[in-house]
């Protein structure tokens, strides 16, 4: 089975080129994942994709079963996972339709179900999160960023929101000053959760839009129409990247 798992977020429910073999919807100590586990051949590489928000976005970034769709790859004999995220630009150079491949996280999310060591059945253990993401997976993905030709940006901080609603100015602008450079809602507990189970994990992060006070708008919808905008520009900017992976 495959090595390399891809998790879709908003706006990849799918992968043009991706030659699917099987699908298989697979039961976990946790539940179910967000969807079926879609088995498969890309441009040579065979992988496993899943769907983070499920068929049809239809699964809230704070309902997400991440417990489950780690626990379900890890199964899948997946050891490397690029996680996609569409996120919101907060640093100067995060600019709508870079890609940043981000090297921190900052957790603001809670009520999440955010760990394997929470007692019965599995054993309480501290694992190290001093670097979140792997820096061998996170060299090749940039490697192959540069080798697409898209505008990329190589290192930042993750700021992880609860959602679903978009953070407001207040709350970006006290994520700028942690340090954070991007914000979004599912770098967390993905991302832990893959550390626990020794997955090579690394989140390959898609801005589609300014965070909030980050760039004049209007009101809401304009910002909610730039998203949609950028979202539409995910999965081709997605598949020159994967190529290279």
């Amino acid at each position: 089975m495959s090595s390399i798992a891809i998790i879709g977020g908003t706006g990849l429910t799918q992968i043009e080129g991706l030659n699917i073999t099987r699908r298989e919807m697979v039961r976990t100590p946790y539940g179910a994942p967000s969807g079926p586990l879609m088995f498969g051949d890309l441009h040579g590489q065979e992988v496993v994709f899943l769907a983070r928000h499920g068929h049809g976005h239809t699964i809230p970034p704070h309902r997400i079963n991440y417990q489950a769709n780690i626990w379900a790859l890890r199964e899948a004999k997946a050891e490397q996972v690029v996680a996609v995220a569409s996120v919101g630009g907060i640093a100067d150079d995060c600019t709508p339709r870079s890609v940043v491949i981000p090297n921190q996280i900052i957790d603001y999310t809670y009520g999440r179900e955010h760990t394997y060591f929470d007692g019965a059945p599995e054993r309480v253990e501290h694992v190290g999160f001093s670097d979140p993401y792997d820096e061998t997976l996170r060299q090749r993905v940039i490697t192959a960023a540069r080798a697409a030709a898209v505008p990329l940006v190589e290192s930042g901080c993750y700021g992880v929101s609860q959602g679903p609603r978009y953070e407001t100015s207040a709350e970006v602008a006290r994520m700028q000053r942690d340090g954070c450079t991007i914000s979004g809602m599912t770098g967390m507990p993905e991302a832990g959760l893959a550390r626990e189970l020794g997955l090579a994990y690394v989140s390959c992060s898609l801005v589609v839009s300014w965070s909030a006070g980050r760039a004049p708008m209007a009101s809401d919808s304009d910002l909610a129409d730039d998203v949609k905008a950028g979202i539409a520009n995910v999965s081709s900017v997605v598949q020159k990247l994967l190529i290279g992976v």
